[in-house]
């Protein structure tokens, strides 16, 4: 009598045990010469807040899912191999940590969104220190709260075309997300938000996308700080959102025919502070976008530093250096409702007669040849021709076609920032 009393003592305190934290949660032991050497079995027979650790070998058991709060640690980069059967992990529970695996082995396809890991209604998820290797879509997160996702090496296969490309790290409907010191490159997107809120990403590598290296749409209130992108079809481009922060980035060789280092497109309050662009077809062009704070930053050597287009409005260029640019700056109308102030502009000839560090005459960015190449970009092929010289020669010394309302009232006569290298 007295064992079953203890029992049944036991079976009623199990849940007041577990929530005050007071049972202590199994370690399981998965690999090749282990008890356990199928990861499917460990995940089905774990218990919530057990941690599975998974030894070095490959795992090929097709599509996996974890459906209940677990730790996966991987111990000397185990392999998880779906098969090309479709996603490959798949997290369906709150409060799950996948931890130090290779995962490989997705299905292409044009009507699933098949992922290396899966992340579908589960908050507070962590995937760190992952090598995601030639997946579709590598990590795939919808509508949850709280992902980290840091430390990851997510690899796609350069010698692929675009239509058998997906996005590196993917979000959609989510909020409160981290995103942090991945390398994404040999995507489309390497890194997707649409309908993201309240998230960071910070010190990410985004390199040789066949499209975008940062790609989001109606996503508000997200910070963008110290990240690098390079080699993409396009840097970054920020679409139908609001209250931005874009800080401390790096937008190098982001080239093609119509690229641009970051695109700013119906957009409203925005902070674009201390960035660096170089050698990127246009810099910065900025289609729709009202209330912009754009400071500190530095253009050298793009095709286009700044085409700013008459739709947007009270735009504030700020403390920004403007070096070795083919164009300075275009336009497709006449934006009076925007300011230039204590800019540096190579081109600028004017003079300092009380040394104060700032013109004493204003300075018109906005050359004849530049507005001429808006209207005709097939007249770009003059651009180093004399011709072309002494017409933008002509419009300083006697302004008529340039907008009027255009002009930075206090350049600078040295750059705060000297001149980068690659």
């Amino acid at each position: 009598m007295t064992g079953i009393r203890t029992l049944l003592r036991l079976v009623v305190l199990l849940p007041v045990l577990w929530a005050t934290g007071s049972v202590v949660a199994a370690t399981w032991t998965v690999g090749p010469d282990a008890v356990h050497k199928k990861l499917a079995t460990a995940l089905a027979s774990a218990a919530s807040g057990d941690t599975i650790r998974v030894l070095a070998g490959t795992y090929a058991e097709g599509t996996l899912t974890v459906d209940r709060p677990l730790t996966l640690l991987g111990i000397g980069k185990p392999v998880i191999d779906g098969g090309e059967q479709g996603d490959v992990l798949v997290i369906t529970a709150p409060d799950v940590t996948v931890q130090g695996f290779v995962v490989r082995g997705t299905l292409v396809s044009n009507i699933n969104d098949n992922a290396g890991i899966k992340v579908k209604k589960s908050d507070n998820v962590t995937i760190v220190d992952n090598v995601l290797l030639h997946c579709f879509f590598a990590i795939h997160v919808t509508n949850s709260r709280n992902t980290t996702i840091a430390r990851n090496e997510i690899l796609g296969d350069p010698h692929v075309e675009e239509t058998r490309q997906a996005n590196g790290i993917h979000l959609w409907r989510c909020s409160g997300a981290e995103i942090l010191d991945n390398l994404s490159q040999d995507h489309r997107d390497g890194i997707y938000f649409e309908f993201v809120t309240d998230s960071h990403v910070r010190r990410n590598r985004s390199l040789r996308n066949s499209r975008y290296g940062l790609h989001f749409m109606f996503s508000h209130r997200d910070t963008y700080s110290d990240n690098f992108f390079r080699d993409n079809g396009a840097g970054v481009a920020v679409m139908f959102s609001k209250e931005v922060e874009m800080r401390r980035n790096q937008f190098i060789r982001n080239r093609g025919a119509s690229s641009y280092g970051l695109l700013l497109k119906e957009i409203n309050d925005v902070v674009i502070d201390s960035n660096t662009f170089i050698n990127n077809t246009t810099a910065m062009l900025v289609d729709g976008c009202n209330r912009a704070e754009v400071n500190g930053n530095i253009f050298q050597a793009n095709g286009w530093g700044l085409r700013l287009f008459a739709n947007s409005m009270d735009c504030h260029f700020v403390g920004n250096s403007f070096t070795g640019n083919t164009f300075d700056m275009s336009t497709n109308g006449n934006p009076v409702y925007n300011s230039f102030s204590g800019n540096y502009w190579d081109r600028y000839k004017g003079y300092d007669l009380d040394h104060d560090g700032i013109g004493d005459v204003p300075f018109r960015p906005l050359s004849l040849f530049a507005m001429v190449n808006e209207r005709m970009p097939y007249a770009v092929v003059l651009s180093r021709s004399l011709l072309t010289q002494l017409l933008d020669q002509a419009e300083r010394l006697v302004p008529s076609m340039t907008p009027e309302g255009l002009e930075d009232d206090k350049p600078l006569m040295k750059s705060p920032h000297g001149t980068r290298s690659l």
